[in-house]
């Protein structure tokens, strides 16, 4: 076996026992039908804007949950199973959809904006929101995902945009293994082009796709792809993106800012209203202080974790992801931050983007080829070279932390390379075809529903309902003293936020 110290490019076990992990999981409410609910945020889950651990993402209708920072998968994953049951149990005759593609949609227009009060700050994240809407369409925006933050102890800025950048060249390995999103409820293509084949009424999908969510249906944005982002340095990505969070866009501009009666229709006419309106796989992150914009925290401070971004719902698992996939994930990010990694080249971000659609639509197919380097390799190929590279990082993590479950989920990558049936997305669809008739809906629903009813079989112990019920209670009057504290308007509010200096260190 290679050693410990060589496996793990001399990262030792001190270091290793450092590494963390959060998750954030968003879902659509459902109702017992299948379609989206479009009532207000529940009142006992607190305010959207100050919970700590229960927000809103795009729509009033879409929960996001999030966990705090964990030294060990499990404990990540049991804190967002008790999150899941006191929403669970506060959803009346609702449940969370558990597919990261959503459920049956109304006309566009009638999807709702987060709501989060008549502050400025709370203000201002509607109308960023409002104008997702205006640039994408708001039916993009209710699909759903599960973030993974990830951090190591000593990791300097260099570094993890070094792992960024191998992530994104290996990113394929990860929609192929866990993809989960195969099919989707045509309401959700209403009225746009596409190349998703009938399944049936209802139901359209690509018979090797792995996540239509990555694909060009997905979180896809044609202005955004002009950007072509270096991640070859702090600098570098720091500066592609003050100029589109700073430069007119002709298109945005075209929309306006204001509606006739005056209302905002969004934050700015920029290719980028703010810093997280940029669509990427894999982010770099900072904590950011009261009123900081993300990208100054970056410069000032350097970046303290990455947030994954391309990961689905797995409709299997009551809370989306399980421990195997997570441990997965950090031998795939310690194995992208210890592999050398060239700097990239517009040649090569477009390649990339290239084989992201491809793996996306069709990434099951046998034989699929994809681009690497000056040449082409099977993804199967390229897949089992990566995960044979894993294997001593796994055995070397399994002798740092005292545990056999990071060679156990590097070897169920291996077995799912060799068996593509057994994925997520092969599952997923096997399900809709065996026990649904063909329908997304049907299979979708019936795993929500199940596991709805799973969440509210285990309720909270008394302990916990307490802690959770005053926490949305004290995020309440956190609002309150929030919206009383504002002294400046809504437009000297936007100025200032906005303002170039902002950005800059």
């Amino acid at each position: 076996m290679v050693g410990l110290q060589e496996a793990l490019g001399g990262i030792d076990p001190q270091r290793l026992q450092g590494m963390r992990r959060g998750l954030e999981k968003e879902s659509l409410r459902a109702l017992p039908g299948g379609r989206v609910a479009l009532t207000p945020h529940p009142k006992a889950l607190g305010s959207a804007l100050t919970h700590p651990h229960i927000t809103t993402d795009f729509s009033e209708s879409q929960l996001e949950l999030i966990t705090g920072v964990h030294a060990d998968a499990q404990s990540c994953v049991d804190e967002l199973d008790a999150v899941s049951r006191f929403v669970a149990q506060n959803l009346d005759e609702e449940m969370m959809w558990v597919s990261s593609m959503p459920c049956g949609l109304p006309a566009d227009d009638d999807i709702p904006l987060g709501q989060y009060g008549t502050s400025n700050v709370g203000r201002s994240k509607t109308v960023y929101r409002r104008g997702l809407g205006y640039r994408y369409g708001r039916r993009m925006q209710t699909i759903s995902g599960i973030h993974y933050n990830w951090s190591l102890p000593g990791v300097s800025s260099a570094e993890y945009f070094a792992l960024i950048r191998n992530f994104r060249r290996h990113a394929f390995l990860l929609m192929y293994l866990f993809g989960a999103s195969p099919a989707v409820c045509s309401t959700f293509v209403a009225g746009r082009n596409h190349a998703l084949q009938p399944l049936s009424e209802h139901t359209l999908y690509l018979p090797y796709a792995t996540s239509l969510r990555m694909g060009r249906l997905g979180y896809q944005s044609e202005a955004q792809a002009s950007l072509a982002v270096s991640y070859n340095n702090l600098e570098g990505y720091g500066r592609t993106l003050e100029a589109a969070l700073t430069q007119p866009y002709a298109a945005y501009e075209a929309i306006g800012m204001r509606s006739p009666d005056g209302t905002y229709r969004q934050l700015n006419t920029h290719l980028l209203q703010i810093e997280n309106e940029f669509y990427g796989t894999i982010r770099p992150k900072r904590v950011i202080r009261s009123g900081e914009r993300p990208l100054h925290a970056l410069r000032e401070r350097g970046v303290e974790y990455v947030e994954v971004r391309l990961m689905d719902l797995d409709p299997f698992e009551t809370v989306g992801i399980n421990t195997r996939t997570m441990q997965f994930l950090d031998v795939f990010l310690l194995h992208c931050l210890r592999s050398p990694s060239a700097d990239d080249t517009p040649a090569e971000i477009m390649a990339l983007g290239r084989n992201q659609h491809l793996v996306a639509e069709r990434g099951r197919e046998p034989g699929l080829q994809l681009e690497r380097g000056d040449g082409k390799v099977t993804l199967t190929d390229w897949g089992r070279e990566l995960v044979a590279q894993m294997v001593p990082i796994a055995q070397a993590m399994d002798a740092a932390l005292g545990t056999d479950a990071y060679g156990q989920a590097v070897s169920h990558a291996q077995r799912l390379l060799d068996h593509p049936e057994e994925t997520p997305s092969a599952r997923v669809l096997q399900a809709i075809t065996e026990q649904h008739a063909g329908s997304f809906v049907g299979f979708v629903r019936a795993q929500s529903r199940a596991i709805h009813a799973e969440l509210l079989s285990r309720p909270l112990d008394a302990a916990q309902q307490e802690a959770f019920v005053r926490e949305s209670a004290e995020s309440v009057a956190e609002q309150a003293r929030i919206e009383a504290a504002d002294t400046m308007d809504f437009d000297r509010y936007l100025a200032q936020y906005l303002s170039h200096d902002k950005l800059v260190v």
